[in-house]
């Protein structure tokens, strides 16, 4: 029994530090690590509980690393920070009551729009462009730091791709909207654990040693992406959110045509 928990932890750290490599810089990181969670035996409201638990711990990592190397814009996300905090607690409350499938359709065309946007746009995001905020612009990003925080709480899935997607609008380069998206991720995934433990939706046993490892991949993932520059995030974002609708067809497939 002990050798078949050790071989879960030990199968639960290597998934956790894989997950935040990639999470560090544009989420997505919760494809491997929720199956991981799931595989153990979890109820999927438990797994989805100790998942922010411990992508918490990988999100608090990674947004010390981008403060430290001078990429984050610290007095616009600061007042920003609030608002994903309060959105994410609403989203988890949400999620309690109401099913979260009617969502699912819009965040898959949402997906495919950022993508295809992002492919022709092709030297968006190499240079940083932004100087100041317009009335306009200050609309925009208070409501999408509102409703992409609510999203994290009541779905999840994007939500990296989504703030970084928010901040290139902004005019910020991808190394730099990363940094930014990763303070605004790391606020509603602390707001989503503190609601999911008050609902006694955490396997902390689980949690802590997964969250470990997302603090080593975070580390990582963060310094090969200050590191390799703007070129390397596009690449990983594309990626990433390529990956995204592609489960997201395959669950709606499956639920829908092959179940």
């Amino acid at each position: 029994m002990e050798e078949i928990h050790f071989g879960l932890l030990t199968f639960l750290m290597v998934a956790g530090f894989a997950a935040a490599f990639i999470d560090s810089v544009v989420g997505g990181g919760g494809l491997i690590s929720i199956p991981a969670l799931l595989f153990t035996g979890l109820l999927p409201s438990i797994a989805l509980g100790t998942n922010k638990l411990a992508a918490t711990m990988g999100a608090l990592t990674s947004t010390i690393s981008f403060l430290r190397s001078g990429k984050v814009k610290k007095q616009l996300v600061l007042k920003l920070l609030p608002l994903s905090i309060i959105g994410s607690g609403i989203g988890v409350y949400i999620v309690q009551l109401i099913p979260s499938e009617f969502l699912k359709p819009l965040i898959l065309i949402l997906l495919i729009l950022v993508t295809i946007y992002t492919l022709f746009k092709k030297d968006w995001g190499v240079e940083s462009t932004f100087t100041k905020l317009s009335f306009k612009m200050t609309l925009f990003i208070i409501f999408a730091a509102f409703i992409i925080g609510f999203y994290d709480g009541f779905l999840g899935a994007g939500t990296g791709s989504f703030l970084l997607f928010a901040f290139l609008i902004l005019g910020f380069d991808f190394v730099e909207a990363a940094g930014n998206a990763k303070v605004l991720n790391f606020g509603s995934n602390l707001a989503a654990l503190i609601t999911f433990i008050l609902f006694g939706s955490v396997h902390f046993a689980y949690g802590i040693p997964m969250g470990i490892a997302m603090i080593i991949g975070a580390l990582a993932g963060s310094r090969v992406a200050i590191r390799s520059g703007a070129a390397y995030v596009k690449v990983l974002f594309i990626g990433m959110t390529v990956i995204l609708i592609g489960k997201s067809i395959w669950d709606y497939l499956h639920a829908h045509l092959l179940s």
